[in-house]
């Protein structure tokens, strides 16, 4: 019986464990993917490109939490506050102090990387159910606490802030949203290079021990505190840059944008794309950003029931999320290169 087999028997929550050569693609579909990214902007329209903007960042917060609760196996349900902590910054620095855009990410995410390692101080009492409540008191208070009157001049209050759209540097000819969304791609590999790097770390390792088992990991030596703490921290960082680079793409922040219902839809994200599988992230991205409009086209008076089934059905026939499907697609391919 596994670590993580151990957990569930003995009545705790766990996230299943995911073998290092299945936290990437393969080479080739890597490749692949990568030149999708980059040649289909080419060929379409602003409106189609700001929507695949918008899944490499919805993508790049679900990888987030992906790292917390995948890597680490802390839940969360306050990943929207982090998310609005990054975009108030970068529409705060951008707007208010004339900051370029470009260097209000590592601004916002150093500061979100302080708070969620904060957090995570008391959270370290918490697990289970009773961290992914606290967690969603968090988000549940952030929208309230952007609208207290000593931050309006900063923050705008209940009106928000407009955020400026760059344009394309160096005197490149491309439309605005074509620019940030190039931006964003190379943001989002840099981020996804990092992440499968840090889970392959010691650091990673430790990630996985506290997950699969925390006392038996904090009997093999790992600092179970330490290691606990510093996945919140990183987790709430590339939130935050996501939330950056989000504030950006929309060219608005309001403290109504970060609900609670922003933070339920990024687990959503998680799990659809299948946890603990960093591929994932982008599928589940795909999930929560085109899913909506397809079920609004369906019917637009139960939009909302469309949705629900529509998920419903996801969970039946793919119950651990689209890592299932890629599983069982490598396990086909292999046995048909198999010789007879």
């Amino acid at each position: 019986m596994s670590a993580a087999e151990e957990v569930v028997a003995e009545g705790h929550l766990a996230v299943e464990a995911v073998p290092k050569r299945a936290m990437t693609l393969g080479t080739t579909t890597s490749l692949v993917m990568l030149a999708a990214l980059l040649i289909v902007p080419l060929f379409a329209k602003n409106f189609i490109i700001f929507q695949m903007t918008m899944l490499l960042i919805y993508g790049l917060a679900v990888l987030a939490l992906n790292i917390l609760t995948g890597g680490s196996g802390q839940f969360s349900l306050g990943q929207s506050a982090f998310y609005a902590v990054g975009a108030y910054i970068t529409a705060v620095l951008m707007e208010q102090f004339n900051v370029n855009y470009a260097l209000t990410l590592p601004v916002a995410g150093v500061i979100c990387f302080g708070f969620g390692f904060l957090f995570g101080q008391p959270a370290l009492r918490l697990s289970g159910v009773y961290l992914a409540l606290a967690t969603f008191a968090l988000a549940t208070a952030m929208p309230q606490l952007l609208k207290l009157g000593f931050l309006e001049p900063w923050t705008g209050g209940m009106q928000g802030l407009v955020v400026t759209k760059p344009d394309a540097p160096f005197g490149l000819k491309m439309s605005q949203d074509m620019w940030l969304y190039y931006f964003t791609l190379v943001v989002v590999l840099a981020i996804y290079i990092f992440s499968v790097n840090l889970l392959r770390s010691r650091s990673g390792r430790a990630f996985m021990a506290i997950r699969d088992n925390e006392i038996a990991a904090s009997a093999m030596g790992v600092n179970v505190a330490l290691y606990k703490t510093l996945a919140f921290g990183v987790s709430a960082a590339i939130t935050g840059i996501a939330g950056s680079l989000g504030a950006i793409a929309v060219q608005f922040v309001a403290p109504d944008s970060y609900t609670i219902a922003l933070a339920i839809s990024l687990f959503l994200g998680m799990v659809v794309g299948g946890v603990g599988w960093l591929p994932g992230s982008i599928i589940g991205s795909a999930f929560i950003v085109f899913v909506p409009n397809i079920a609004e086209g369906i019917s637009k008076g139960l939009s909302g029931a469309v949705f629900g089934v529509l998920l419903f059905l996801v969970i039946f026939l793919v119950p651990h999320g689209a890592r299932q499907v890629a599983i069982v697609s490598q396990q086909l391919l292999g046995k048909a290169k198999a010789p007879a």
